[in-house]
């Protein structure tokens, strides 16, 4: 039989990760989920978080956040899929919060994790499929109106792409790195060909 996995897509904004995400979790049959947001407490949470117009949040204030809403996630959803037998990928998770709070808010890497570690009681994913891409290319693909996060300036989200280029160096037993310029259908046939070498999804 085999381990149900958890499988995250994570990168800047445009990046492609919520397309790449659907197509693998189509293609091997794992529960698609996505953070913030995906549970009932999260929607409250992200609507808090991103939408333009709700109350200013602050820099530790949206960090504990979205440890919030990922402590439910992975109550919630995560860890019911995966006991069940079901891999599960997921559109984030908390190397989300060290690449925006901790990079971009400037905030720092090792305290944010810290932070998101205990609100996740260390249920890290199997392998996390980076979707690296330059900031200014990433924002032409923007067209819809835009939350809090993709508003920010050019400097916040070149911090968020070293802060990811920083986690995915860091432990490349864990990430893999894919170039998020191409047109869709090469990417994704990259993303097969690198997590089908990593586990064993048969």
């Amino acid at each position: 039989m085999t381990t149900a996995r958890y499988i995250v897509f994570e990168g800047g904004e445009g990046s492609g990760k919520s397309t790449q995400a659907a197509r693998l979790a189509a293609r091997i049959d794992a529960h698609l989920t996505f953070e913030p947001g995906a549970t009932a407490l999260g929607s409250e949470l992200r609507a808090m978080l991103l939408d333009i117009g709700r109350a200013t949040v602050g820099a530790r204030a949206e960090t504990l956040l979205m440890a919030a809403d990922r402590a439910q996630h992975v109550v919630d959803v995560v860890e019911p899929v995966l006991g069940a037998g079901r891999h599960v990928v997921s559109d984030r998770c908390l190397y989300s919060s060290m690449a925006y709070q901790g990079g971009g808010r400037q905030l720092g890497l090792d305290v944010v994790r810290s932070i998101n570690e205990w609100a996740v009681s260390g249920r890290l994913p199997d392998l996390v499929v980076f979707l690296d891409l330059a900031p200014e290319q990433a924002r032409t693909r923007l067209g819809r109106s835009l939350d809090r996060l993709e508003l920010e300036g050019q400097e916040f989200h070149e911090r968020v792409r070293t802060a990811y280029r920083s986690m995915a160096a860091a432990d490349p037993e864990r990430w893999i790195t894919i170039d998020g310029s191409p047109e869709p259908d090469v990417v994704a046939a990259a993303v097969w060909t690198e997590v089908t070498q990593r586990l064993d999804l048969s």
